[in-house]
């Protein structure tokens, strides 16, 4: 991979060997590395780590988890927030396992719309709960600093399954829940 950026310096028009670039070679692998770890991740098996047993039926949501992902088109970062929400069926996870999987999916080349029905479908799947919701408002620097260079513009995606599909009261339960407190 370093070979492949001081090529891709070279083409720029940069000289890799000047002081400024001597090391980034190498520290551009590394975050490479670090920005798409991902891959060496199996969102199952995270996820089956720390499954409980209760009775609880209520829904469960962590809200305003931070996700950094990159752009599968452009190779540059989109941010944001993500919102997951879930009704058990006899089965919880420990809540940081949320942020994780949200962590797993977004640690990947993405396109938003894909990682809001990787990060449902994935709870889903395991946990089998009623129902579950995922939304995620995330800005693009590819919008931003690039092309049409909308700063302030935000992207919002959504997945619902089970009873968060089925049921108009359980969807609009979970997004007030969701921006409750918003900014705060």
């Amino acid at each position: 991979m370093q070979s492949l950026i001081s090529q891709w310096l070279e083409k720029l028009g940069e000289d890799p060997s000047r002081e400024g670039l001597r090391n980034t070679p190498q520290r551009t692998a590394d975050a490479w590395a670090y920005m798409t770890r991902g891959y060496q991740q199996d969102p199952v098996q995270l996820l089956q780590s720390s499954l409980f047993e209760t009775d609880a039926n209520h829904m469960v949501i962590v809200r305003d988890i931070e996700i950094y992902s990159m752009c599968e088109h452009h190779l540059l970062p989109f941010f944001g927030v993500c919102h997951i929400g879930y009704i058990p069926r006899g089965r919880i996870v420990g809540v940081s396992k949320l942020a994780r999987l949200a962590d797993i999916f977004a640690r990947r080349l993405q396109v938003q719309e894909r990682l809001t029905n990787q990060i449902a479908r994935s709870l889903m799947d395991t946990l089998e709960p009623e129902g579950v919701g995922v939304v995620i408002e995330a800005r693009h620097l590819c919008m931003i600093m690039r092309g049409v260079e909308k700063q302030r513009s935000q992207m919002i995606t959504s997945a619902m399954l089970g009873s968060f599909h089925d049921s108009v009261a359980t969807r609009n339960e979970f997004l007030h829940l969701s921006r409750q407190g918003a900014g705060a």
